[in-house]
């Protein structure tokens, strides 16, 4: 595998959740297979797309939130090509339609219980037709395009980087291979690899020093100023920013730009106040994102745990232990510090809440190299953790699989509890 590969598949930019805007990106590449005035629009998703846009801020909305205005809004844009970045295009007309559609109880939802993959098959109604958009396993994967129910070729932008199955079998690569292996394939980063992760390093830097300018004064008057907690409320305000709907793009990682905010700002910042070279930087960095990719295809590319804590986090760990001059002893000792520690904080959604979240797991990140680096690590003895670093990743995973699949189906409950009393933020 190369870096450039890599990269290719794992390390795109969004606005937005990606969660909202690969709906958007569904519905808008829909709509665009037939013509006139726009009469309506259906989704039909998974629990965990559901779960991840029922609270989160939707971009250039004037402050809308949830799964409708991802829908209608993206039903109303006239163009797709921007894929992650399709709220950019929001105009005030597509507004105006969006909220028509929305108030008429034109757009609707449809949650398929059973789904456990990443589904987001979206119908779009206009006078002219029917367009209709299937997507599955990845954000952008397009899987099947109809015309008035008739199959329509996938155009050839549809196969481009980050539109196939690129990224999980990317995950499945990395998670089969040993902590040295991953260390050594981060060396491998090249010149032009490095100019790719600067600019994601740029653009999750950059919501972050924004977000802090929405939070109160006290917000920093109460938490001190030492070097890990500005670091963690680095990571807290930009995550906030981008879960209100901010007009910034990020970096993903893993589908999640959360997890490339969690895991870039932290550690390059980390690496260049304490004076690191720059290019044990970009291979601490390097690690940290095949560490939360290979994570994340032990827990699913949509999980019943938080993502950010459970894979970034982790991913974070892997990466400071490098840039600290460790080895791979060291990282499987960070690893079951981690897993020890973290496991089970759930996701009930994409939200601001998600920021404080992150906060945690930059905080545990941090205390779990400390310790590694001493020669401390939870041993096999307790709970979940395993005879190794590795070990302990693959028993977080079936945590996360098998025996949070009942949290996960009561989580989607409650929220549909919520929206049937009237209290969905849409």
């Amino acid at each position: 595998m190369r870096i450039r590969d890599y990269l290719d598949a794992e390390w795109r930019p969004a606005l937005g959740c990606t969660e909202p805007a690969s709906i958007a990106y569904a519905a808008a590449t829909a709509g665009a297979l037939s013509e006139g005035e726009l009469r309506s629009a259906h989704l039909l998703c998974d629990p965990r797309i559901y779960k991840n846009c029922y609270a989160v801020g939707i971009p250039h909305s004037g402050g809308r939130t949830g799964i409708l205005w991802a829908l209608a809004l993206g039903a109303a844009l006239n163009d797709a090509s921007h894929g992650l970045e399709c709220f950019r295009d929001v105009t005030p007309a597509a507004l105006e339609q969006a909220q028509r559609l929305v108030d008429a109880g034109l757009v609707t939802v449809e949650v398929d219980s059973g789904r456990t993959d990443l589904l987001v098959d979206c119908r779009v109604h206009r006078a002219g037709g029917v367009g209709r958009t299937v997507i599955e396993g990845e954000h952008t994967r397009i899987v099947r395009l109809e015309r008035d129910g008739k199959a329509v070729p996938l155009p050839e932008r549809v196969a481009g980087p980050g539109t196939t199955d690129a990224p999980a079998r990317v995950r499945e690569d990395l998670a089969q291979r040993s902590f040295a292996e991953l260390v050594a394939l981060a060396r491998t980063v090249e010149t032009a690899d490095v100019e790719r992760l600067q600019e994601g390093i740029r653009l999750n830097q950059t919501i972050a020093h924004h977000g802090l300018s929405l939070f109160p004064r006290s917000f920093f008057h109460m938490m001190g100023n030492d070097s890990v907690t500005r670091l963690s409320r680095l990571v807290c305000a930009g995550v906030f920013a981008r879960m209100s709907g901010e007009d910034f793009s990020v970096m993903t990682l893993a589908g999640s730009g959360n997890k490339g905010i969690t895991t870039s700002v932290p550690l390059t910042l980390w690496g260049e106040d304490n004076g690191h070279p720059q290019r044990r930087i970009m291979e601490a960095l390097v690690l940290s994102l095949l560490v939360t990719s290979a994570t994340t295809h032990s827990l699913g590319a949509l999980s019943a745990v938080c993502g950010c804590s459970n894979a970034a986090g982790i991913g974070l760990a892997a990466g400071l232990v490098l840039l600290e001059g460790g080895d791979d002893q060291h990282i499987s000792l960070a690893m079951n510090n981690m897993v020890g520690n973290v496991t089970g904080m759930i996701c009930d959604g994409a939200k601001i809440g998600c920021a404080m979240k992150t906060m945690t797991s930059v905080d545990a990140a941090f205390r779990a190299v400390a310790l590694a680096m001493s020669g401390i690590g939870i041993p096999e003895s307790d709970g979940i953790i395993g005879r190794d670093g590795l070990e302990s990743l693959q028993n977080l995973g079936r945590i996360a699989r098998r025996g949070m699949i009942a949290t996960d189906a009561e989580i989607l409950r409650i929220m549909q509890e919520k929206l049937r009393r009237g209290s969905d933020p849409v």
